[in-house]
């Protein structure tokens, strides 16, 4: 990948970062509020179970990163339509660049 290309993208990469980080957190409040009536318990509290603060996390966890990934690829899929390239090499490329010393 060309270093003017990475360059290019990482403003795209920021303003993915927050609109995933903002979508991320509704969407787990409103599977939460669809679980329990509370809002999820810190892991320091000592106010719920070890299973609900563990399972709490997971899901924030698995949501976010869910959410990230589905927000990065429609960045990159945008930065690709509007310059012509992707913004990473495909894990073959890296591989054979490595080789190659």
């Amino acid at each position: 990948m060309k270093l003017v290309t990475k360059l290019l993208y990482k403003p795209f990469a920021i303003i993915a970062g927050l609109i995933a980080a903002r979508l991320g957190r509704g969407i787990f409040r409103g599977l939460w509020s669809k679980i329990d009536d509370d809002p999820p318990p810190a892991p320091g509290t000592g106010e719920a179970s070890t299973a609900k603060v563990v399972g709490a996390q997971a899901l924030q966890a698995g949501v976010m990163a869910g959410v990230a990934a589905a927000v990065d690829r429609a960045f990159a899929r945008s930065f690709h339509h509007l310059v012509g390239d992707w913004p990473e090499k495909p894990p073959e490329e890296k591989a054979e660049a490595v080789r190659k010393g």
